[in-house]
């Protein structure tokens, strides 16, 4: 099965947690504003084409599907490519974690936009530094730590005792970590899920997407942004 996912170019945001997905289980798909340009994505969001209408990339087209928000569609994707073990009370769960990622990615990105989006980092730079604060101090190790404990009882490998593309969510908040707030990052005491990272990021697809031009490298128009004043 081919797909078609919108999601702005020049960017890994939301759009990486999908791409991910799609490399890993060696899915078929265009990556559509990269070969047409961001103008493909908007006959979509104003409700030009057929099926439901899109808020905001990213968004998965499949036959005549279109599925937006990026939880939704790795709920999608996960059963038919393997990545999301059997059974419903997994699923849920696994739908559950990823929704808590969501949340997450929300913060992260405050972190340099606490005001408005409508705004430049710049002019909310102030607002930024005590917003980045509390993220360092209080949102990084409760979330971790909540995805650490989870690996955990997921018996030290997988949050759910198998991989999934969960996996592949925690694999991107570390690395976004890892370049946005590299120290903050380096004070969390979070073996589990840095071997789970290590681990997604030596897997054959996963290495092979990380080391081609397919992989957007972080920047800052992104979510995961480094300003340096922000994790002093």
């Amino acid at each position: 099965m081919s797909y078609q996912l919108y999601y702005w170019t020049g960017l890994q945001g939301r759009g990486e947690f999908v791409r991910l997905c799609l490399e890993d289980a060696g899915a078929e798909y265009a990556d559509v504003a990269r070969i047409e340009g961001d103008d493909a994505i908007m006959p979509f969001l104003n409700g030009d084409r057929e099926g439901a209408m899109p808020f905001a990339p990213p968004f998965l087209k499949s036959g005549r599907l279109v599925i937006a928000q990026v939880a939704n569609i790795l709920q999608y994707l996960g059963p038919r490519h393997g990545l999301v073990p059997e059974g419903e009370s997994k699923r849920l769960h696994a739908h559950q974690l990823e929704l808590t990622i969501t949340d997450f990615v929300a913060e992260v990105h405050d972190t340099h936009h606490p005001v408005s989006n409508e705004l430049y980092y710049e002019d909310q730079r102030d607002e930024a530094k005590k917003r980045a604060k509390d993220f360092r101090e209080h949102r990084i190790p409760k979330f971790l730590g909540y995805f650490e404990k989870s690996i955990e009882r997921g018996g030290g490998r997988f949050p759910l005792r198998e991989h999934s593309y969960v996996d592949l969510s925690l694999f991107q908040i570390m690395a976004g970590l890892e370049y946005a707030f590299p120290k903050a990052l380096a004070k969390q005491k979070v073996p589990l899920l840095r071997d789970l990272a290590k681990r997604v990021a030596d897997r054959p697809n996963i290495a092979a997407y990380l080391a081609s031009e397919r992989r957007v490298p972080f920047n800052t128009n992104g979510i995961f942004r480094h300003y340096p004043e922000l994790d002093d």
